[in-house]
């Protein structure tokens, strides 16, 4: 199907602007004093924030019956995500044009992905276990240092609601799916604690249609048959307050997979992924807190070809950082942040790396201010690699309050990327003399917060440097095919628009990405789409609840996209239409039923990986409210 993304962009627009004809209930405002924390590493409303932001709570979760985490971030702004093949397979994420490895991820606060790819497991993380998601889209180098170039998003796994609240959900699947979760969690007067397990398992599709050698792609294999995946997740949290001054809380996530695919070398793998953190504050005054945070992260894989053992690739990143938050400067509502952070990767397996671990210690500095009806948020850090020596990077956010509902925000913003283990030191592929990637962002942004909803328009430019890429023309002993180089140059543009409303017992949400992400080299490749990101796309979700019952509709619309660099392989644009409802049999139980891609739309987002069909999900979930 070749999808024109201006009709969904319509009904975009139709979703953000009916209500003022239809002058809709002032009921439908969005809650926007939820507090967040990923935008600047300190307590904020939502209202507060100046960069692009969308939180997705727990509520969002289960109205939208998603399928994968993947589901649930495809729907967002300036997001366009790559799968290798269905439920489980290796998916990445762009965000706003940027590379898949410039996207930094935090479980609970703690940094995760490998460090040899760059990249998390985004298709392990069980969306049951997911209390809430905050992305913020822009260059936040200068307050996470590297891999936040794109943007950052932040996993919170599932967090006490009442004194002692046990959540079961049991689903059933299209390809023999089984779905299960069970939990508990609960507070006291001094403490709270969260206990959650999942496991989900699928006999999956045939996840590549690549064709024998030579002349193959994708997977450069034929193996048509179905790829199954199996997933067991845990997750534990726990805090104390021991007096006004002392709290601490600590957490642990681990996700393990067995899983299928299509390839040469190997086709199943046994990976785990775990996240380890702990937070000690004290606060001596009602204008000062100190934080202490630690943490590991580790991403485990060994592959089999047939199952003989081929390889092993662990990595293991440990972290630290200690930040004082000073309130009140100036008089007026203020906070200046100072801050130390740690790291060490490392990397175990039997892949040859040169160098194999590497450390990276950074200062940093953030003044939050209000001044009337103007708010400015700026920050600067200087980080300190083992291997590439000093990097600093800065941000400037604006905004200003042109009436109540009505705000204007401006920011300029610089980033850095170090190259990973794979681009520096993969046997035939990597480039040791490789320098980190750079950009320089700019931003205007428009929202509005009226009785009716919200909505909101940021236009950005992004130029990035020193861009690693595949360079096909490099030679030598270490380069036999090509390798890692960093000849090119991209400029990134585009517009995101974003709203809700609710239209009597109606409630509407959509956005819509228009993007430019052209390869700005010197070469022949210069004007062409940097790969796997489509120019455009939108999505649009409909509900409505009749007493206990409950209905909702979904429509994903995403414009064509190239495959390569030379933009020769062209996958086409799409459509899906997704369908939901659900039923309170009581206050605890809930039947809920999913139908996706009812359409039974064919389509790729990665060459020669197929994706899935038409597929349901029919679940069973046990939850009182506290």
């Amino acid at each position: 199907m070749s999808f024109r993304p201006s009709r969904l962009a319509c009904a975009v627009a139709l979703v953000l602007f009916a209500p003022i004809a239809a002058h809709a209930d002032d009921a439908a405002s969005t809650d926007l004093d939820k507090v967040v924390v990923t935008a600047s590493r300190t307590e904020q409303t939502l209202n507060q924030v100046l960069s692009a932001s969308t939180v997705i709570d727990r509520a969002d979760i289960e109205r939208l019956q998603p399928s994968s985490l993947a589901d649930l971030l495809r729907a967002t702004p300036g997001v366009s995500i790559a799968n290798n093949g269905g439920p489980g397979k290796a998916t990445s994420v762009f965000m706003r044009g940027t590379e898949s490895d410039h996207v930094l991820v935090l479980v609970d606060g703690v940094k995760i992905g490998s460090v040899t790819s760059g990249t998390a497991a985004f298709q392990d993380i069980p969306v049951d276990q997911i209390e809430r998601i905050e992305i913020v889209r822009g260059p936040y180098s200068s307050l996470y240092g590297s891999d936040a170039l794109g943007g950052v998003i932040q996993i919170f796994t599932r967090h006490p609601q009442g004194a002692f609240v046990p959540n079961l959900s049991v689903g059933v699947g299209s390809w023999s799916t089984l779905r299960g979760s069970a939990g508990f969690s609960g507070r006291g007067s001094n403490g709270w604690y969260s206990v959650e397990a999942s496991h989900d398992q699928t006999h999956g599709i045939n996840a590549c249609r690549g064709k024998p050698s030579p002349g193959g792609g994708g997977c450069y294999t034929y193996e048509p048959d179905a790829d199954g995946y199996r997933n067991n997740a845990l997750s534990l949290k726990g805090g104390w307050r021991f007096d006004e001054q002392w709290d601490a809380d600590a957490s642990a996530t681990r996700t393990e997979g067995r899983n299928h695919y299509d390839g040469t070398s190997s086709n199943f793998a046994e990976s785990a992924t775990q996240a380890l953190g702990g937070r000690l504050r004290y606060r001596p005054s009602q204008d000062a807190l100190l934080t202490l945070n630690v943490g590991r992260s580790a991403d485990l894989s060994t592959d089999y070809e047939s199952g003989v053992y081929a390889d092993t690739f662990n990595s293991h990143r440990d972290l630290a950082s200690l930040q004082a938050d000073l309130g009140k400067v100036g008089g007026a509502y203020g906070l200046t942040t100072l801050g130390f952070d740690w790291q060490r990767d490392h990397v175990v397996g039997n892949t040859d790396y040169f160098v194999d671990a590497r450390r990276n210690h950074a200062l940093f500095a953030q003044w939050q201010q209000e001044f009337g009806d103007s708010s400015v948020q700026g920050s600067l850090r200087r980080d300190e690699n083992s291997q590439f020596g000093g990097k600093t990077t800065g941000s400037l956010q604006y905004g200003y309050a042109l009436t109540n509902d009505l705000r204007v925000t401006a920011s300029y913003g610089t980033a850095f990327k170090a190259p990973t283990f794979n681009d520096l030191y993969y046997p035939d592929y990597g480039n040791p003399d490789l320098q980190p990637e750079t950009s320089r962002n700019w931003e205007m942004g428009l929202r509005g917060t009226p009785g009716w909803g919200h909505w909101s328009v940021n236009a950005f430019q992004n130029r990035i440097d020193h861009l690693i890429v595949f360079d096909s023309s490099l030679t030598g002993p270490l380069f036999p095919f090509g390798g890692a180089n960093n000849i090119d140059r991209s400029r990134i543009r585009g517009v995101e628009l974003a709203g809700d409303t609710t239209l009597g017992e109606w409630r509407l949400g959509g956005n819509a990405t228009w993007l430019s992400p052209e390869d700005d080299s010197d070469d022949a490749t210069h004007g062409n789409l940097l790969p796997r990101r489509a120019r455009r796309t939108a999505n649009v979700d409909v509900d409505r609840s009749f007493g206990a019952f409950s209905v909702g509709a979904s429509v994903f619309g995403s414009g064509y996209r190239y495959d390569d660099t030379a933009n020769l392989h062209r996958l086409g644009g799409y459509a899906l239409t997704d369908l939901r409802m659900a039923y309170a049999i009581d206050t605890a139980w809930n039947v809920e039923l999913a139908a996706r891609n009812i359409f039974d739309r064919h389509y790729e987002t990665a060459r020669y990986f197929n994706q899935p069909g038409r597929n349901w999900m029919l679940t069973f979930r046990y939850q009182p409210r506290s």
